[in-house]
């Protein structure tokens, strides 16, 4: 068993990390590197870079998990963030461990769309849709990121007679719905496509592939 002096610096949290898609923002860690440090309890504060005092996150107080959902306390998109964590066994409590800096709308990652994918005999009808954030608007709709970004879609089709992996961009732009014409019918088509943010040089993952026979 370990001394008790040294249970704090033991049980201490590491890699104290924001991770955020889409404005949806979770702090996660891990914990110290006592056997025993599995058994302790975190507690959570967050604020916003330049303020005084910390405020608790009072549904990550005392809890066993490794994870704290944020998004709420970071919804002011443009302002940095702090958060720390300390953890506590057996009456003792560790120091507390900072995370980096985190600016929401810096860091989140912009996930890919939505595809669907309708075909007729020649060509490919494809409806896209932006990845939406957690905020709503007055009516209950989610906000989407296109709201917060100047992001266009990129499509891409891939012909499987050809080769998986030859992905050619047919589409970039604005268009919710593109039409991709002049297709061989009989052939396997698939469709991906991606969030591209030309301010920031950022792409979003591939969406997951939609595919047709025509």
């Amino acid at each position: 068993a370990l001394e008790n002096q040294d249970l704090p610096d033991s049980i201490k949290p590491q890699k104290v990390e924001f991770h955020s898609l889409n404005f949806n923002t979770t702090l996660h860690w891990q914990p110290g590197w006592a056997r025993e440090a599995r058994d302790a309890l975190y507690f959570v504060q967050y604020k916003v870079y330049g303020q005084s005092t910390w405020q608790n996150k009072d549904e990550c107080w005392g809890i066993s998990s490794l994870v704290c959902d944020l998004t709420r306390e970071t919804s002011d998109i443009q302002e940095p963030y702090y958060s720390r964590v300390r953890a506590a066994l057996a009456g003792v409590y560790s120091d507390w461990s900072l995370s980096c800096r985190f600016t929401p709308w810096r860091e989140t990652v912009i996930g890919p769309p939505t595809v669907t994918v309708v075909h007729s005999n020649k060509s490919i009808t494809v409806k896209l849709q932006a990845p939406r954030s957690p905020y709503k608007r007055k009516r209950g709709s989610k906000i989407p990121m296109t709201n917060y970004y100047d992001l266009l879609y990129q499509v891409f089709i891939i012909n499987n007679l050809l080769d998986e992996q030859h992905r050619v961009l047919v589409y970039e732009g604005k268009d919710k719905v593109i039409k991709i014409q002049d297709l061989r019918p009989g052939v396997s088509y698939c469709i991906v496509a991606k969030m591209y943010m030309p301010l920031l040089d950022h792409s979003s993952a591939y969406s997951s592939r939609q595919c047709t026979v025509l």
